[in-house]
């Protein structure tokens, strides 16, 4: 039994378990990590507003994408899901998925948003929050180095690590696990770098500007700044971050919540936030963004479309911030004193400047490939030119048949 089968069988048994002693009356909403621990914190106002009561299931992220595609084979999905907004095009091209039923479900969005969740011109899903990757950094540690803040340039920051370095040569500056692949693509959007080219059919790793991401990142490691390890060898980077083990975490909004939770480890006047450095200065970064959808088996579509406008609004977004640190996709929301505080700032500027990721199914499998690729390149196992022509040959693999479709003018 292969691993994907072993996923895939587990997931139907959950789902098959999940389906005894149902609510017959209830709406079934499916979600990950934190926001799925969360949401059932969101549904009392709900159920008061509508008399429908909601079944909330949290999903590991490790086994989601299996047992959404198994309950979608099986007839199965809730009437509700989260997606990542890089799923939303293939659980749309398998028919998971109803458009988007009310435009202004879409609107008041930051800008490059709403394009991640769309397939052929349709908005498949409604954005929930957004998670831009930033830096969290130890305001003391810098200060004993000269710094109040993280430079904004790359050779800053590689400056800034040799000061760092030389004080504590036996710490690391920043950790960059090497199979979580945002810091590199961070680096790609900071270096302005376009990651496919004809029509999204090619890989177009061997720019100038993704070369330049990929040796800055490698830099990273060859300097002793960052350990060469998987998140699986690091077993609490926050407690190794709170006891200073390194200065420089790259992080999404949820690892407030998690300082927030253990400030008896690392008090708030420790830390701060800072947008990510490019090589003249901050710009387009990566990052992790959530939306909800309603699938297509659901036999109450105008309920689970309420569900959503509920979970969606301005009111729920500002509550879900409170409690899990992941910020409004609505611009409205920022309207509020809630999110004015200058510790947000950073995330609030990075919004402006997102790295759309291609709108493509086949993405996340790529992004994938580039990371595998990418750690290669920081063992030494490949320079960097081998790593750039693996990465294209990869990607124009997993493309063959989007591009074959594409050339018969099949898909735009």
């Amino acid at each position: 039994m292969t691993r994907r089968t072993l996923l895939a069988t587990g997931g139907a048994a959950l789902v098959t378990a999940c389906a005894r002693g149902r609510d017959p009356e209830a709406l079934r909403l499916w979600a990950m990590s934190y926001e799925g621990d969360y949401s059932p914190l969101l549904m009392p106002a709900f159920t008061r507003a509508t008399g429908i009561p909601v079944e909330v299931q949290s999903l590991p992220w490790t086994a989601a994408h299996e047992k959404l595609l198994t309950a979608h084979a099986g007839d199965s999905l809730p009437d509700v899901l989260m997606l990542p907004n890089g799923w939303v095009g293939e659980f749309a091209l398998v028919g998971a998925l109803v458009p988007v039923v009310d435009p202004a479900f879409v609107a008041d969005l930051f800008p490059g948003t709403i394009e991640t969740v769309r397939a052929g011109g349709v908005d498949f899903a409604v954005p929930w929050s957004v998670a831009p990757q930033v830096q969290f950094y130890r305001r003391d540690l810098l200060a004993r180095a000269g710094y109040d803040t993280p430079p904004a340039d790359w050779d800053g920051w590689r400056a800034m690590g040799r000061a760092l370095k030389r004080r504590r040569p036996d710490d690391y500056v920043m950790l960059l696990l090497l199979n979580w692949p945002d810091a590199l693509f961070t680096f790609a959007g900071q270096a302005g770098a376009k990651l496919l080219r004809d029509r999204d059919t090619r890989g177009n790793f061997r720019t100038p500007e993704f070369r330049a991401a990929l040796g800055f990142y490698k830099s990273l490691f060859d300097d002793g700044f960052a350990p060469r390890a998987l998140s699986t060898e690091i077993q609490d980077p926050l407690a190794a971050f709170a006891q200073g083990y390194f200065a420089i975490y790259p992080n999404g909004p949820s690892l407030l919540l998690d300082l927030h939770r253990r400030r008896a480890e690392i008090a708030a006047d420790h830390w701060g936030i800072a947008r990510m450095p490019g090589p003249r200065g901050p710009g387009a970064a990566s990052g992790v963004s959530a939306s909800l959808c309603v699938s297509a088996r659901s036999h109450r579509p105008a309920d689970a479309w309420s569900l959503v406008r509920h979970m969606t609004s301005t009111a729920t977004e500002l509550r879900f911030q409170t409690l899990i640190g992941n910020l409004p996709a609505r611009r409205s929301a920022w309207d509020h004193p809630q999110l004015s505080i200058p510790l947000l700032r950073p995330f609030a500027e990075q919004m402006l400047e997102p790295a759309p990721a291609p709108s493509i199914v086949e993405w996340e499998r790529i992004r994938l490939e580039v990371q595998l690729i990418a750690e290669r390149v920081v063992r030494g196992l490949v320079t960097i030119d081998q790593g750039l022509i693996e990465m294209n040959r990869r990607a124009d693999r997993l493309l063959a048949r989007r591009r074959a479709l594409v050339e018969a003018g099949k898909i735009a």
